[in-house]
Formats: structure tokens, sequence, C-alpha cells
């Protein structure tokens, strides 16, 4: 156990953690569940950068790092659905949770295949997660009708159609290996 996997397990004890703040009813548990998403986001880079730095890269953090960020970004959009309850906040958060569930299988079915490389993470891929981060960390700190909330609800919008724009491109890029299989 190194310390990019420990913040990355950590990521993952902070989900419980943003549901309960959520939840509790005090004028300081929206602000401290954007602090706790808002770290969360940073130890999603740190780990990778520190594992690349250090040379501490693990097949343990390579599975486990994406199911993190994974998790606790479908949990805080899950939880902004509820805050929200829209239609224009629902569309948007449900492309990006349906998303995630394809790409990783995709990955899981192309990793069986020994093909995995073929759907690498790309930068579209990393702008969309910066994207995310900062809109769901906008929705947990600011109140819904407030100009920040309308601006983070765009950012949504941008990174929903980023996940898409890379969706396709995965697909695509599996698309020789899916039809080979049909």
């Amino acid at each position: 156990m190194n310390i990019p996997n420990l913040l990355t397990l950590a990521r993952i004890g902070f989900i419980p953690l943003l549901v309960v703040f959520f939840y509790l009813p005090f004028s300081w548990s929206m602000p401290l569940a954007a602090g706790l998403f808002a770290l969360a986001s940073i130890t999603d880079w740190l780990d990778g950068y520190l594992a690349r730095r250090w040379d501490q890269a693990t097949p343990f953090g390579a599975f486990l790092d994406p199911v993190a960020d994974k998790l606790m970004v479908a949990v805080a959009l899950a939880l902004m659905i509820e805050r929200y309850e829209a239609v224009w906040l629902t569309l948007p958060a449900l492309v990006i949770i349906g998303r995630e569930i394809v790409i990783s299988a995709l990955r899981e079915w192309m990793a069986e295949m020994g093909k995995r490389g073929k759907v690498a993470v790309s930068w579209i891929g990393k702008v969309k997660t910066t994207l995310q981060m900062v809109a769901i960390f906008l929705l947990l700190a600011f109140a819904p009708g407030t100009p920040i909330a309308h601006l983070a609800v765009a950012t949504l919008y941008v990174a929903a159609v980023l996940t898409l724009w890379s969706m396709v491109l995965y697909l695509r890029a599996a698309w020789p290996h899916l039809s080979d299989s049909m």
C-alpha cells in the first residue's frame, strides 16, 4: 500500500461522508459537502501525479482510481438530481452516468481481448472530468437558482457534450474489434 493508493481509498471513503453532509439540516452542510467534493477532486489529480512522480503505479491503483472517480461523480450527480428536481439538470447527469457505464464495460471487454490501450484515457476525457468536477462543486456550493448555479449547470452541459464526444471516439477506436465479434 502506497500513498497514491491511500489517496484513492480515501476518495472512496469520502463518498458516504458526502452523502451525510448533503442531508444534514444545517446551513453549513452544503458548503461542507462542496469542500469535501473539492478535496476528493484534488486527490483524483494528486494520486495519479504522485504515482507517476514516485514510480508507484500499481495494478491495484490502476483498477481502483477510475472506480473511485466514477463512484464519486455518480453519487454526487444523483444527489444533484434530487436537489434540483429538474429535467434540465437530470438529462446531462444521466448522460454522464450512462456514458461512464458504457465506457467502463467497453474498457473491461477490450482488456479481456488484450486491446485496453485502444480505449486509453484521452485529453478530452481529462477536460470532461475537470469540467464535471467544477460543475458538481459549484452545484453543491451554491443554491439552485443563483447565477453561479446556472453557470454550473451550463458547465455540466459542456461536460455532457464532451462526455458524448469522448464516448464516440472510444467506440470508434474499438469498433474494428467490436464488429469482428458480431
